[in-house]
């Protein structure tokens, strides 16, 4: 079993990546009704700094705010940084050291948040799941990049590969994901599903994000 509360429905996390403050604000106003956590994506988080963190938990202080750090080191200190500004997840690459991770974890745990395990690039996904359960790992995330998207890569592999692994944590997904390809996911019943620019980049935002919020509700 996941670490979750039973009959817990899946969470929808918006991820906002490319965007001004002011616009990204704008975008998740616009669909709040239908996520249940926001993400400070990287890119996002890389011009804006923490400022965005406080925009946005001020913004929405009924939704988790996530804060893709994908932090390679300096793990409890980085992770502290975020959830000080009121984060409820942080973000560290399954690729770094245990001794990073475990860092994100104490952070978290004495913050009584979450951090989630970004499993990009990790060639061992079986053996990498058992080592990150065993350090207490909450949030386990697969991620298919957008460099690997272009390439024709999507995550669907992946999350079969971490169901049948994962025993003790929750389990997110990303990479590429659309209201033409959420059914695929849904079916395999992750705990959270990210979605991007299938979203935020959208003609019509709110048609998007009720599709997918309503297929993962069927």
């Amino acid at each position: 079993m996941h670490r979750k509360s039973g009959g817990m429905k899946m969470k929808l996390q918006l991820a906002l990546d490319e965007f001004k403050l002011e616009d990204a604000l704008n975008v998740a106003e616009q669909v709040k009704d239908y996520v249940d956590i926001i993400e400070m994506g990287t890119p996002f988080m890389l011009h804006y700094g923490m400022e965005c963190i406080k925009r946005f938990t001020e913004a929405f202080p009924d939704k988790e705010i996530l804060c893709d750090a994908k932090i390679m080191d300096g793990g409890k200190y980085e992770s502290d940084m975020a959830f000080d500004e009121g984060a409820a997840y942080v973000t560290v690459l399954g690729v770094t050291d245990n001794a990073t991770i475990q860092g994100a974890m104490e952070s978290a745990n004495a913050h009584g948040k979450k951090a989630v395990v970004d499993m990009i690039c990790v060639k061992d996904m079986p053996a990498r799941i058992q080592e990150c359960e065993k350090m207490g790992a909450h949030v386990l995330a697969v991620h298919v990049g957008t460099d690997a998207q272009a390439l024709g890569r999507t995550p669907l592999d992946d999350l079969k590969t971490m169901k049948e692994n994962a025993k003790n944590v929750e389990i997110a997904v990303a990479g590429g994901i659309t209201s033409k390809t959420i059914d695929r996911y849904v079916a395999l019943k992750p705990d959270i599903i990210i979605c991007g620019g299938a979203i935020a980049h959208s003609d019509d935002p709110i048609k998007e994000a009720k599709a997918i919020k309503e297929a993962m509700n069927r």
